[in-house]
């Protein structure tokens, strides 16, 4: 089995090296590109999101500020603008779920 061996190897040394022989070819070419593409796409995504999520948090520190003002100038009830409305301005029903609960 040794012999095998050593007449294997010796006969791989004396093969010359053909760089053709171990490219990837085009199918190593199409596998790169769709991984190099997948990965495009995820940077893509995960820069919308974090974008989204900068933006919420902005919106969320304004509409607290807004409160705090309202509190500090005229002890304004929190909620019922000039029009004594209650109803939440569009997007702060957003801003208020995604804000944890506290244990009472």
């Amino acid at each position: 089995m040794n012999a095998v061996a050593v007449v294997a190897a010796v006969v791989a040394a004396e093969e010359e090296f053909d760089p053709n022989d171990v490219t990837p070819g085009v199918e190593g070419f199409v596998i790169t590109f769709i991984v190099m593409a997948v990965v495009v796409l995820l940077v893509l995504d995960m820069v919308r999101r974090i974008r989204r999520v900068n933006y919420r948090a902005e919106v969320r520190e304004q509409l607290e500020a807004e409160r705090r003002a309202e509190e500090l100038d005229g002890g304004a009830v929190p909620g019922e603008g000039e029009g004594g409305s209650t109803v939440a301005p569009a997007g702060e029903a957003d801003a208020a779920s995604d804000r944890p609960t506290k244990p009472e």
